[in-house]
């Protein structure tokens, strides 16, 4: 049993990862006429696509998105530090993703004048999203808390699962989580998804397949004496009722019913 939920651990790591790479080639496109064109060659394996589609940024295939790579970091943290040490994970985030790096680029510049020129798009190279940016600012400033207060994008349920991985199981899990997600970014919303969704992670490492994860992971929600309460609780089990009640939909009907483009 305890080899079973190792691996699971450890299969929660890898997938993330490989999955991460398998989708970089097509991330962030909003147009649903333009993806339709571009899996009509692909199906049904459109992943690890050899030439990128994605309209804003450009990286080798197999190569990670900045959600991909913040794992990594996490991870590489974890390992050297054997816990989530926010000294520790907030020097390797701005060592991967600060001045110097690959993501140094014009266009990602945290300091870039709102009003400047509009880049030509897609840029050759990774992109640098805007939790990453308000958190280089805010340790060029020196500021106790780094994370961004205001995005509320997907990084955290991204880069939780070597977290949730090494933790599942134990009390602190959920501290852990929230710990390294505020690294970045410390929007409450963010970190209560985030933290929901650390609980379906969990529950699959530790429980294997379960058709009804999404009923358990509501009960924990719901139980007064969880752990790591949020005030935004009933807003993500409202939202996870809705991902129930959608189940049964094709994600070519779902997304232009309740997603608008941008």
């Amino acid at each position: 049993m305890a080899s079973a939920v190792a691996d699971r651990a450890i299969g929660a790591v890898i997938g993330a990862a490989v999955a991460d790479a398998a989708a970089q080639p097509m991330h962030w496109m909003y147009n649903a006429d333009r993806l339709k064109e571009v899996l009509s060659g692909l199906e049904p394996h459109p992943e690890f696509r050899a030439e990128s589609a994605n309209p804003f940024y450009r990286r080798a295939t197999g190569e990670q998105t900045c959600y991909g790579d913040q794992a990594f970091v996490v991870l590489e943290s974890l390992s050297h530090c054997g816990d989530v040490d926010v000294e520790d994970l907030t020097r390797r985030t701005y060592k991967f993703f600060g001045p110097g790096t690959v993501y140094d680029l014009p266009l990602n510049d945290p300091y870039r004048p709102k009003g400047a020129p509009k880049a030509q798009l897609p840029i050759d190279g990774p992109w640098r999203n805007a939790s990453l940016k308000a958190f280089i600012r805010n340790v060029d400033a020196s500021r106790t808390e780094t994370g961004c207060e205001v995005d509320c994008q997907m990084d955290g349920v991204t880069k939780m699962a070597p977290v949730v991985a090494m933790f599942a199981g134990r009390p602190q899990m959920l501290d852990k989580v929230e710990a390294a997600v505020r690294v970045t970014q410390n929007d409450d919303m963010c970190v209560a998804m985030t933290l929901a969704a650390a609980r379906f992670v969990e529950h699959f490492i530790l429980n294997g397949p379960d058709p009804n994860v999404l009923d358990a992971v509501v009960a924990q929600l719901r139980d007064p004496s969880r752990q790591n309460p949020q005030g935004l609780d009933k807003a993500v089990i409202a939202q996870i009722y809705q991902v129930k009640g959608n189940l049964d939909k094709e994600s070519q009907e779902l997304i232009p019913a309740v997603f608008t483009n941008t």
